[in-house]
């Protein structure tokens, strides 16, 4: 049967205690974004290696396959005790019928047609695809992809009663079973962050966009929920998908789309009190979130080498307390966002 976990991998890492404090999401590195050569993808990988990164976010929907593949390819090459590695589940994929490209919004990927299902079934049949597209018998984490009201529409209470109904359950087995340390739920959206948090049983929220330096609209809600069930947080976005890399570029999108006028100035505002402290407004961006007692990693979305090594150099740099108080007394952040 599908949904019944063998014991083919060795135990997994234990949770969350060898959980890295900065990880590299590959959706980039998928060509989600931009269509990077082999070369460059496995280059940006390296240097993550050899800067210290050893937690690597990927999903079957990052270039239909691609992003996976490429980590698998690097991967392999190190030994796999050292890596922390999750993937999603939620699509699983088939061949494009002949003649027809199927990559959609995905333009740069691979020509694969996709499939929702949030069931046990479809869960094992995502993480065996998986398994054989990195090249690896086991991985890490599992993360339930994209399941978001929005997102879905009319079709997400199918997903939701397929998730409860086997979907969860399943991944439940494999954790018991040593296959998987740890269950995730990636999140886009507060709102979907405060229908969740309250009562589905995972360790761990990846949590894109509803709290960054540029804005935190789940403090109240959703994370303090988190704090109370003891359910951690993984910070995905943390450059709240590119305005706090540089509030002044046009091109840059907030939640990936346009930047509303009152985030973009308030970004810029943030940067220059950031500058009167002498912080780059990166940096402070990758560490705000870390100090939230419930957020456990960020997963920058680097596809350079050069961000690569930027964001592992940046992780480290000085940050006064004055510069929190700072932002807080202009109101640039929530003042009760934790940062002790």
């Amino acid at each position: 049967m599908l949904n019944d976990p063998k014991a083919i991998a060795p135990p997994a890492p234990p949770f969350p205690a060898a959980w890295p404090r900065l990880g590299l999401g590959c959706s980039g590195l998928g060509n989600t974004f931009h269509d990077w050569t082999e070369a460059e993808a496995a280059a940006t990988f390296q240097a993550a290696w050899d800067e210290g990164i050893r937690y690597f976010d990927t999903a079957p929907w990052y270039g239909h396959g691609l992003s996976e593949i490429r980590l698998g390819g690097v991967i392999r090459s190190h030994p796999r005790a050292e890596a922390l590695v999750s993937t999603k589940v939620g699509r699983f994929y088939r061949p494009a019928p002949r003649g027809r490209d199927m990559r959609g919004t995905r333009p740069n990927g691979l020509n694969f047609e996709h499939r929702f299902d949030y069931s046990a079934d479809g869960f094992a049949l995502s993480l065996a695809q998986s398994r054989l597209r990195l090249g690896q018998s086991s991985v890490d984490a599992l993360v339930i992809h994209d399941l978001d009201r929005d997102y879905h529409g009319a079709a997400w209470q199918g997903h939701m009663n397929a998730l409860t109904g086997s979907g969860l359950a399943y991944l439940h087995r494999l954790k018991a079973a040593g296959e998987i340390s740890a269950i995730g739920m990636g999140i886009n959206t507060t709102e979907d962050f405060a229908v969740v948090a309250d009562w589905i049983d995972v360790d761990f929220f990846l949590v894109a966009m509803p709290y960054t330096l540029a804005d935190q609209p789940a403090l109240h809600g959703p994370m303090a929920t988190c704090l109370r069930r003891d359910i951690k947080v993984v910070i995905g976005a943390p450059f709240a998908s590119g305005l706090l890399t540089d509030p002044d570029n046009p091109a840059v999108t907030y939640a990936y789309g346009p930047v509303p006028g009152d985030l973009r100035a308030r970004a810029r505002s943030i940067r220059e009190t950031c500058a009167r402290h002498d912080v780059p407004l990166k940096a402070a961006a990758l560490q705000f979130p870390l100090l939230h007692p419930a957020v456990i990693s960020v997963l920058p979305g680097a596809t350079t080498p050069a961000e690569v090594k930027e964001n592992a150099s940046l992780l480290f740099h000085p940050v006064p307390p004055d510069l929190w108080a700072e932002l807080k007394a202009a109101g640039l952040i929530d003042r009760a966002s934790p940062t002790g």
